[in-house]
């Protein structure tokens, strides 16, 4: 497959210092509010489908598990595209993307941010996206249609997020993670399914997707997953005009006996993660993390918070708290009644994290 992206740089796009933020643009405008935090040593908290649901409601108006404990909203919500490429009203965990688009707009309205990742189906299989028992990226070169699929739900994702639009008709900016944890082999486009060119000619075909339909309201977070060294991360690297976000996933498993293993993970990223962002003049960020189940009650204070103050990281964000009723042990932020709810409450009161009312 041909290295892409030459239609983005043909209509001047970038500018001259290979930033990917076009100037004035909504985009620039978030770009700055992130930098303004990571300038003041705060960071942005973040919950994925935080007002959706919860551990025992689904959809109630203003509720939020984040807000129940802390008494605001998290300073970022997070989002996920996925089942937009077949057209379908709600994603791949039943959230309508109507009801997306209106709390991406209300949040933006708070002063948050907001965050929107992408697991889309296998465009061979129709499997969802840890369905690899097929290769698109391998198969693209010898099957044209495989891209000409990509290339359609690419643009319905490009056409959701440029509709995103407050009250005055101005696009609201949004962060946009897509082929995250791309150095795992769980994801169809992981690292045992393509090679590292293949990859990035992906990441250069969505973004040029996104250019030729003018969307100016994205920043661009590129996420690799855990355990990689310098080399490893900058491999796929699709490139400063296409990147404004230097970001990694990195979850804590196994509880207190898991302590050290996550430290050692975080400290052995995020400082070349840190110097790669400041020497290309981007943000980092802690794009995906968390302890399922929070089953230690200080977590957040004596694991979470000491790594958000030892880098100077725009945002960190949790992922979701799945309905009891669904998954019981699956989620990330405490509830009323759970072990880790003070901690939690002294986590969101620092001066350092920021929430949104």
């Amino acid at each position: 497959m041909k290295t892409l992206g030459i239609l983005a740089l043909s209509i001047g796009i970038f500018t001259a210092s290979c930033t990917a933020v076009t100037p004035g643009t909504p985009a620039q405008q978030l770009y700055g509010q992130l930098q303004s935090a990571v300038d003041s040593h705060r960071f942005y908290f973040g919950h994925h489908d935080d007002p959706a649901y919860g551990r025992d409601w689904r959809y109630v108006e203003g509720n939020s598990d984040v807000k129940t404990l802390a008494g605001a909203y998290p300073g970022m919500m997070s989002w996920d595209m996925g089942m937009i490429e077949v057209d379908s009203a709600n994603n791949l965990d039943g959230v309508p993307f109507a009801f997306m688009a209106s709390e991406i707009v209300k949040q933006h309205e708070r002063g948050g941010v907001s965050t929107i990742s992408w697991h889309p189906l296998n465009p061979v299989t129709g499997g969802n996206s840890w369905d690899t028992s097929a290769s698109p990226l391998q198969l693209m070169q010898d099957n044209p249609a495989v891209g000409d699929t990509l290339a359609v739900w690419v643009d319905r994702v490009a056409d959701f997020i440029g509709s995103l639009r407050d009250q005055n008709g101005k696009r609201v900016p949004v962060i946009f993670r897509p082929w995250h944890e791309n150095s795992g082999s769980w994801f169809w486009w992981g690292s045992a399914y393509r090679d590292d060119q293949q990859y990035t000619d992906l990441w250069k075909l969505t973004r040029e997707r996104f250019d030729a339909k003018g969307i100016d309201n994205v920043l661009w977070a590129y996420s690799p997953d855990k355990d990689i060294d310098r080399e490893q991360y900058l491999a796929t690297y699709p490139g400063d005009e296409y990147v404004d976000i230097l970001a990694c996933d990195i979850y804590h498993f196994d509880g207190e006996n898991g302590v050290a293993d996550f430290r050692r993970r975080v400290d052995s990223q995020f400082p070349y993660i840190v110097e790669e962002a400041a020497r290309r003049g981007k943000l980092a960020a802690f794009a995906e993390t968390g302890l399922e189940g929070i089953t230690m009650p200080e977590w957040y204070t004596e694991v979470l918070l000491p790594v958000m103050k030892r880098y100077p990281l725009a945002y960190v964000c949790v992922w979701r708290n799945a309905n009891i009723n669904e998954n019981p042990k699956h989620y990330y932020v405490p509830y009323k009644g759970h072990a880790a709810e003070a901690d939690f409450v002294k986590f969101a009161s620092d001066p350092a994290v920021i929430l949104v009312k």
